[in-house]
């Protein structure tokens, strides 16, 4: 439990609470650890669990016309499954798998919903976080409706840089390993074009790639073609 405690501490929800108070809710949380390439959960499957990744990444996903569509991509000290405790339903709205060796701590919806009426504070971060991930969502939406794949590509890897980005001397580095299938399969596009703009971009050193590793050379110029200033 003291391992849990102390990961709690640092979550960013959890530390306006008091220490006497996590140490009551940490006994709630089970720790479980999925292999790579495991569905946590699926779409339109039951769900009443919360889950918050201490290890590893996790992608959310849905199936259109048998092939995936990547909404998001979740690591360390992130937290999904929220809609389906929030909503009395509980049915998923999108599948979950890992990208890698994942460890999470998982909390049941009963147990949510007490430490919600116990702890308002936590409700109204997690409902701005669900917000922000809808807008976000409503924009890829969009941008998979009225964009090029080329431009496409250049956002969804200006927001990848946002999250996942890693600033050194050279650029900042995404830090995920990601294939072009998987990054077609964020833009709604197929390998082959992502391989042809990934390597235009390459070639206009705007990014650099090794070993599966993105690094963003030109912010500025990928911005531009991103349409972002």
């Amino acid at each position: 439990m003291k391992e849990v405690f102390v990961f709690l501490r640092d979550f960013p929800f959890f530390q306006d609470l008091e220490e006497e108070d996590l140490e009551k809710i940490a006994p709630l949380f089970i720790k479980r650890t999925y292999d790579k390439g495991v569905n946590v959960f699926l779409e339109e499957g039951e769900g009443d669990e919360l889950y918050i990744i201490q290890s590893g990444v996790v992608k959310i996903y849905k199936v259109d016309d048998s092939r995936e569509i990547i909404l998001a991509i979740f690591r360390d000290g992130d937290f999904f499954g929220e809609m389906a405790v929030l909503q009395n339903e509980q049915t998923r709205s999108a599948s979950a798998k890992t990208m890698e060796k994942t460890t999470v701590y998982v909390l049941k919806r009963r147990d949510f919903v007490a430490l919600m009426n116990k702890s308002p504070q936590i409700s109204i971060k997690i409902l701005k976080t669900a917000l922000d991930r809808l807008r976000k969502a409503n924009e890829f939406i969009t941008d998979l409706t009225i964009l090029d794949a080329r431009t496409r590509i250049a956002r969804v890897l200006l927001r990848l840089t946002e999250k996942h980005g890693v600033r050194q001397k050279s650029g900042i580095i995404i830090d995920l390993k990601l294939t072009h299938q998987q990054i077609a399969d964020m833009t709604g596009t197929v390998r082959e074009t992502v391989t042809k703009i990934m390597l235009e971009l390459q070639n206009q050193q705007m990014i650099r790639v090794d070993k599966k590793k993105i690094s963003i050379c030109d912010v500025a110029k990928l911005e531009r073609l991103a349409g972002a200033t």
